[in-house]
């Protein structure tokens, strides 16, 4: 142990090591917990967050580096985000200055002030401080707000901002007059003094346009969960079209009403414009930023300091919000909770839900998970009373009912490129009554496979374990894994044959197959290709909106969280798949997926109807469907789940690896495994297997599954186990853990 005779800071860099790097600063330079400074890492100059300060140091002085420069901007980091990243550096595994630095945006990642100069912050001066406020002109609204909040404690233009728009004309004329000076805010190391960057509550006045009467269900739920003081957790489990986001709506004007900040995270990029809009609408007046990985840096960053400063009242955003900076957030909606997207699969492979939940109770802030399909994890806890469950059983329109669902035997009828007589005659009615339909089919692609009918070859894709899909319009063949593509062959490479059959279907083939059955029907595809212009998407949807269109063919971009009134008809196809999958979640998931595209149909006051092609229409998941049976699904699920021993009755990390050589790979996980075991602790850990994909843009992948009773004795297993996976031989090798993985 080594005493500094100058301060010692910790901090936080982007690399893959475990460990806080120390650094000295000079006595009279000021720097906070929080904030980003330049330091010497060998011969580079990184960019790092700095953690806390250090009494001693175990580097020997003259090792000791000096931080080359305090960036003193508005890009300070709470002690409370710092808490939440230490905590899922620590929970996740992942290195902590990795886990700090891609929580920010990517400007703050560089080694360039956000601002051109220090900021600037604003309070009273001696002549404002003697001010009598009750004798301020009441017509001088602004100036009487900002010197209101000034007298409260200092602020910086951005907080101000949120008080007025024209704070910054208002404060030249009030410092024009000696009542209001500036000074930079750059403070002390642990000041009690204001920080940049940092705000406090202040009640705003906002608009709220209460467009809807809330059903007996909706004003029972919300008043739930406005009236809990602190933290608690509530799933809401509503049927689709019931009305959950009314329900979001209402707790977000008591929040904001209060003064707080809310935080709404969704599972798709897809669905933030549309939301977005519409929250715009409910709240005219109110400040609202979106955080996404579609928005470019400058505007992230700006959204990202909006949510930093409260000026931003409400951030709606994908995964990556969770860690938004929100000085005063009150209240956070974490809507479809049981999509998959909010689990991130690489990186820092976190669940923003779990995090969002941990967070909630970090900050003493009620959360809302909402779900028609709630994951059986989360079921589970509110059965067991960890959440407390809130239902919403009826549509929230009157006039609304469930769709009919009805399965259509495959074996039994006759079938059009995969389209099945029945579903085509339902769809020539909803035409003629123009009515919307929608074909639902999980593939994009003419199909999935190009098939030689002399030798039985196969369109493989040489880099992955997977075959190449048929883009028929582009005559291409294209790998969905990994991005390699060539153009479709004239005759077939294993045996010259020109008979060369596409195999099985994909949205553009049923597309043509819908064209050539209904000529004279407007259609319209939707996928991952037809959507990849910036606006596509959303002239699509004022398309669909206006009735411009009779028949939708989509994938799961179509299945959630939209409301389109005219569509009364969906059709899936090809479902069965997922029954006999070797992931234990798989019929979970492929339920909540038919149960969401399903809710599309006859959310106004025509009935829908839902066909569904299935060569098992007897199994007891189509069977639940048709009843809109959740409970007893969840119930049959979660005892599967119980005596076979998968979660949510264990908890789980997957070590994965993947390299170039195979025997590379293998010896890798053996070693890992044998580690495991070794160490005698008590968790289950199972054989090293073959991934789902073994080969992937060419390089071998196999995976070590690990499970432990209690959360608590998997985590006790994983801090001592990493570091032996670490000192084990992996040059040649990528290797990663996930911690409650959802992708076997």
């Amino acid at each position: 142990m080594i005493i500094s005779g100058m301060p010692i800071i910790r901090v936080a860099l982007d690399i893959p090591l475990p460990s806080l790097f120390d650094y000295t600063v000079a006595e009279d330079v000021a720097v906070a917990t929080g904030q980003r400074v330049i330091v010497p890492f060998g011969r580079r100059r990184l960019v790092g967050v700095v953690m806390g300060r250090a009494a001693t140091t175990e580097i020997s002085s003259e090792r000791i580096k000096p931080v080359t420069q305090v960036l003193y901007d508005s890009a300070l980091l709470s002690a409370e985000l710092l808490d939440l990243l230490r905590f899922c550096s620590d929970y996740y595994r992942y290195p902590i200055g990795q886990a700090v630095l891609s929580a920010m945006p990517a400007r703050l990642r560089s080694d360039k002030p956000v601002t051109g100069k220090p900021m600037l912050g604003y309070r009273l001066s001696a002549s404002g401080l003697a001010l009598d406020l009750d004798a301020f002109p009441k017509r001088k609204v602004a100036q009487r707000r900002i010197l209101a909040q000034l007298a409260e404690r200092p602020c910086n233009l951005a907080q101000l901002k949120a008080l007025s728009a024209t704070a910054g004309v208002q404060l030249k004329a009030l410092e024009q007059e000696g009542w209001v000076e500036r000074f930079p805010e750059s403070l002390p190391f642990g000041s009690n003094a204001p920080c940049p960057g940092r705000t406090v509550r202040v009640v705003q006045k906002h608009t709220f346009n209460n467009a809807h009467i809330l059903t007996g269900e909706q004003q029972l739920a919300v008043n739930s969960i406005t009236q809990t003081d602190g933290y608690a957790c509530f799933l809401l489990h509503g049927v689709t079209g019931s009305g959950k986001t009314e329900v979001y709506v209402h707790l977000m004007h008591h929040a904001l009403r209060r003064g707080g900040q809310v935080l709404l995270l969704v599972p798709e990029i897809n669905l933030t414009p549309q939301l977005e809009n519409y929250f715009r609408s409910r709240f005219p007046d109110t400040a609202l930023a979106s955080l996404h990985s579609g928005l470019s840096e400058g505007k992230r960053l700006h959204n990202w300091q909006q949510a930093q400063t409260g000026a931003a009242q409400i951030v709606l955003g994908t995964r990556l919000a969770v860690f938004a900076e929100m000085p005063g957030l009150a209240l956070i909606i974490v809507d479809e909770e049981h999509d998959s997207s909010f689990k991130q699969q690489d990186g820092l492979r976190y669940s923003a839900r779990d995090v969002a939940i941990f967070r909630a109770s970090q900050c003493g802030v009620p959360i809302v998970l909402g779900s028609a399909t709630p994951s059986l994890e989360s079921y589970h806890n509110a059965q067991s009373g960890r959440y407390r469950m809130i239902k919403l059983t009826g549509r929230a329109q009157a006039a609304a009912r469930l769709p009919t669902v009805r399965c259509v035997n495959i074996n039994q009828t006759v079938m059009h490129h995969g389209i099945s007589e029945n579903l085509l005659r339902e769809i020539g009615q909803r035409i003629a009554r123009k009515e919307q339909s929608l074909v639902f089919i999980n593939r994009r692609g003419y199909a999935p496979v190009l098939m030689c009918m002399g030798c039985g070859w196969l369109s493989g894709c040489k880099h992955c374990a997977g075959k190449m899909v048929l883009h028929l319009n582009e005559q291409r063949l294209r790998c969905h894994h990994c991005g390699y593509q060539l153009r479709v062959p004239p005759a077939c490479p294993g045996c010259g044959n020109a008979d060369l059959l596409p195999v099985g279907s994909g949205t553009q083939r049923v597309e043509s197959a819908l064209q050539e059955r209904f000529p004279e029907a407007r259609i319209l595809r939707v996928d991952r290709d037809s959507t990849r212009n910036k606006r596509a998407w959303q002239a699509m949807r004022e398309q669909i909106h206006a009735n411009e269109v009779d028949i939708l063919v989509g994938t799961q971009m179509l299945a959630k969280g939209h409301d389109f009134p005219a569509l009364t008809l969906v059709g899936v196809l090809n479902p069965d798949s997922a029954l006999y999958s070797s992931d234990f979640r798989a019929a979970e998931k492929l339920f909540a997926q038919l149960v969401q595209v399903a809710g599309r149909a006859g959310r106004a006051d025509k009935p829908g109807e839902v066909l569904i092609q299935t060569a098992f229409p007897d199994h007891p998941l189509f069977r639940a469907l048709q009843a809109h049976d959740f409970d007893g699904w969840a119930a049959s699920q979660l005892a599967e789940r119980k005596m076979a021993g998968f979660p949510p009755f264990v908890y789980q990390a997957m070590l994965r690896a993947e390299g170039k050589q195979e025997a590379e790979v293998y010896v890798f996980l053996d070693h890992a495994r044998a580690a495991a075991v070794a160490l005698r602790h008590p968790v289950e850990v199972l054989g090293v297997v073959p991934a789902a994909m073994p080969r992937r843009a060419n390089h071998i992948r196999a995976q070590l599954l690990v499970q432990g009773a209690t959360r608590k004795q998997l985590q006790q297993f994983l801090r001592v186990w990493q570091p032996l996976l670490d000192a084990l031989p992996a040059q040649k090798l990528r290797y990663s853990l996930d911690i409650d993985p959802l992708e076997f």
